[in-house]
């Protein structure tokens, strides 16, 4: 897997050097090009001098071949903003901003771009944000058989659906969410973002409408 990482602090820094040992071919890009002196000596990845949303700074850290881009520098504007230009000039398919600002979460959730706030990141959080577990696996089943709790495919249409709205039209009850490794039980203004990971509760006996559902389109809303 290809990836870049915008921004060479400690969390960066430590991110792109887990990646990279995983075996994943890792860009890293900052404009303070002392900043790579936190990667170790035998950092077999690349690094890039520049401004993390500069088009031809991305470029050059091979983001228009880019299967993820993470966005962990330590301001919320240029995270954003690196973050869409990944997403929407380069079409880059995983992308994933750290936010600082907890208000400004809740907006972005809306424009589809998962934001994780500031805790520690691990390499197993970025690559459940990718997405990469398998699918629609039944976590648990109540012993009458008759109820179970499932992990959905759910198609990207439903980013920045609200939670409230899923439920109607699947017919089942949202558990809880794992977003970017992180457990969440969703409020009703919830909204779905990019990469959620979806556990719902359903009567068995729906679970194939329940799924084919949420692997469809998502309706059109006023």
């Amino acid at each position: 897997m290809r990836v870049v990482v915008m921004g060479c602090g400690r969390v960066g820094a430590n991110l792109a050097v887990k990646l990279q040992v995983a075996g994943h071919d890792v860009s890293i890009i900052d404009r303070d090009p002392t900043a790579f002196r936190r990667l170790p000596d035998d950092f077999g990845g690349t690094t890039v001098k520049g401004v993390g949303f500069d088009q031809e700074v991305l470029r050059r850290a091979g983001v228009e071949g880019a299967d993820a881009f993470a966005a962990v520098s330590s301001g919320d504007n240029s995270n954003i903003i690196a973050a869409r230009v990944a997403r929407e000039t380069f079409h880059v398919p995983k992308v994933v901003a750290r936010i600082y600002d907890a208000k400004r979460a809740a907006v972005y959730e809306r424009l589809g771009i998962p934001t994780v706030a500031t805790v520690p990141w691990t390499t197993d959080r970025f690559i459940s944000a990718l997405g990469e577990a398998d699918a629609d696996e039944v976590a648990w089943t109540e012993p009458a058989g008759e109820v179970a709790i499932v992990r959905l495919t759910v198609h990207e249409s439903w980013v920045g659906t609200s939670v409230t709205l899923f439920q109607e039209n699947t017919g089942s009850r949202v558990s809880f969410i794992n977003r970017l490794g992180l457990p969440l039980l969703p409020g009703p203004k919830a909204v779905l973002q990019q990469d959620d990971q979806v556990f719902v509760a359903a009567l068995v006996d729906n679970l194939e409408k329940v799924r084919s559902v949420a692997a469809g389109v998502a309706p059109e809303t006023d």
